[in-house]
């Protein structure tokens, strides 16, 4: 594996393309270019640690190892046979596969994986006349098959667990909302941590610990114990302590206030229990407040929040929204709102247009990321963006 230069694929989540990218270039990827739901790049050993350890809105970072085309099954063992499997891990190491199949030739993803995991096993009994342990909970080296028609990539997969698994979420709510998804909404909604924030309806508090983080310049995993790389033949332990240690002498002091207001003491207890295993109980407060009763006391406000859904709490819609448009308009005054939504008819009570709507996705819920402008003295809203 050439360490100097190499390819890397960055999985994130659909319509988070273009800030990961921006991410990648400000932590000094090259040859960026943004795909759907992933971003490719170049960069050295030490960029696959930093991106690892820093990049807010990718989920998987993947180095690809072999690239080959296959007919048939036979084909497919042969090419995976044939790969220096020792280059990459000891026949003392477990593996695990996870794949993603598109193709009329290779239907069934399982099937293939079970392939691949012979061929490898296969290959080290030839080898050292021992197999390798399969782990598909804990393995020390984890692959990504991508089979795309007839094209087939294998990748090493360098984050192990999905980078949205940030170590701190302790207590989870009835629709709680991804940390990726999260990070990604909040530099969508240009939060950069000057002026204060508030989520009207924090849950159990995703959004209001991802705000401090990015805040304060937090690096996205310092709370993560494990990386995949760290099991790599090549890993270099040094170099990796070096890349911690810049990043964690870069966070800044925040002065302003990140709010949470919730109306369930159950999801408060919960935001309580996550900002404390983040650390951040000195930076966010939370209360139990009705919204819809509140009125705005930051100067100036971000609003990023994402309401009880339908699909899994239920409230009454049309009622709800108009009231979350009377409150913007009432009690908010000089506020850039940001909501998201799967309930694309129920938010046209808001009674409020848009100024900007961004698609993205909510685990499977497809969403609508809406922008509110509220204006004192004056009723005029910016026309929709095309």
């Amino acid at each position: 594996m050439d360490t100097e230069n190499l390819k890397i694929q960055i999985k994130t989540f659909f319509g988070l393309e273009e800030v990961l990218a921006e991410e990648i270039k400000k932590l000094g990827g090259r040859k960026v270019e943004v795909k759907n739901r992933a971003v490719n790049c170049e960069g050295d050993l030490g960029f696959l640690y930093k991106i690892n350890y820093s990049a807010r809105t990718a989920v998987k970072i993947l180095v690809p190892i072999a690239t080959f085309k296959a007919w048939n099954e036979n084909k497919f063992y042969d090419k995976v046979f044939d790969f220096p499997w020792e280059t990459v891990m000891n026949v003392d190491q477990s593996f695990a596969i996870d794949s993603t199949v598109y193709s009329e030739t290779f239907t069934h993803s399982q099937f293939v994986a079970l392939k691949m995991k012979d061929a490898i096993c296969d290959y080290f009994v030839m080898k050292e006349r021992r197999r390798p342990d399969v782990d598909p909970k804990n393995p020390d080296i984890k692959f990504h098959l991508h089979i795309d028609r007839e094209l087939v990539t294998i990748s090493l997969d360098s984050s192990g667990d999905p980078l949205f698994k940030r170590g701190y979420r302790k207590e989870q709510g009835e629709a709680p909302i991804n940390e990726v998804l999260a990070s990604g909404m909040l530099q969508l909604a240009g939060w950069d941590g000057k002026g204060n924030f508030l989520d009207p309806m924090c849950g159990s508090g995703t959004l209001l610990i991802e705000a401090a983080m990015l805040a304060m310049d937090l690096p996205a995993q310092i709370f993560r114990k494990k990386f995949a790389f760290q099991n790599w033949k090549n890993y270099d332990a040094e170099l990796f302590a070096k890349i911690k240690e810049f990043r964690i002498n870069r966070i800044k002091e925040f002065t302003g206030k990140i709010v949470g207001y919730d109306i369930d003491a159950r999801m408060l207890n919960a935001a309580r229990i996550n900002i404390e295993a983040a650390e951040m109980e000195d930076v966010i407060e939370v209360k139990k407040q009705n919204f819809f009763e509140s009125e705005k006391d930051m100067f100036p406000l971000l609003m990023v929040f994402n309401p009880p859904y339908d699909e899994r709490i239920a409230i009454n819609q049309p009622d709800f929204y108009k009231k979350i448009g009377d409150t913007f308009k009432q009690k908010y005054p000089n506020t850039l709102a940001w909501m998201i939504s799967s309930d694309l008819e129920g938010v046209k009570n808001v009674g409020l247009r848009p100024s900007r709507k961004i698609k993205l996705f909510n685990g499977k819920l497809e969403c609508r990321f809406l922008q509110y402008e509220m204006y004192e003295g004056t009723k005029k809203i910016h026309k929709l963006e095309k």
